[in-house]
């Protein structure tokens, strides 16, 4: 392992700016390795668990570029993060209850145009976010809105009443 500490130098935030470069180019291949092995949803919809993710990956990466941490144990490290977050992925599409346990289950904010203010209260949710939610979905009144719900992953989403069908001219 000589070599990699040749390449990336020390530990201790004294490397050469070619160490650092290659420290870049490193954890930036290292970065694509644990999307591929993360899957990209851990990126994209980020659930609560998928935010834990990126974030500790994303400060491992940084620490370990800047020379704060020790780097492969710190890639190391932070792979065995990303393979248990892929893991529990994987299991969470076989198991419904690991599912409820690590993503929670969806709540209804809104049923045929009425407002369930506890649902709203106990997720968090304002009646601006609720209409936020609305305008993104290109709905804008509430008598609009047959089911309006905060998804496991945070996100409002709303099915529109259905109107009634035109009479043939």
């Amino acid at each position: 392992m000589t070599w990699l500490h040749h390449i990336i130098g020390p530990d201790d935030g004294s490397a050469t700016i070619a160490q650092f470069c290659a420290r870049a180019v490193i954890l930036f291949l290292y970065g694509i390795l644990c999307i591929r092995i993360a899957g990209r949803r851990t990126f994209s919809n980020l659930s609560a668990l998928d935010l834990i993710v990126a974030l500790v990956v994303g400060s491992n990466i940084s620490r370990a570029m800047t020379g704060k941490a020790p780097f492969v144990g710190t890639l190391a490290a932070t792979l065995v993060l990303v393979i248990l977050h892929r893991l529990v992925a994987l299991a969470t599409v076989r198991s419904n209850w690991l599912a409820l346990f690590v993503k929670g289950r969806p709540a209804v904010l809104v049923r045929d145009g009425e407002i369930d203010g506890k649902a709203m209260l106990r997720h968090g949710i304002s009646k601006e976010d609720l209409i936020e939610g609305m305008r993104m979905e290109q709905v804008a009144h509430l008598n609009e809105v047959a089911l309006a719900t905060m998804e496991r992953g945070g996100k409002i989403s709303i099915i529109r009443k259905t109107r009634p069908a035109r009479p043939p001219v």
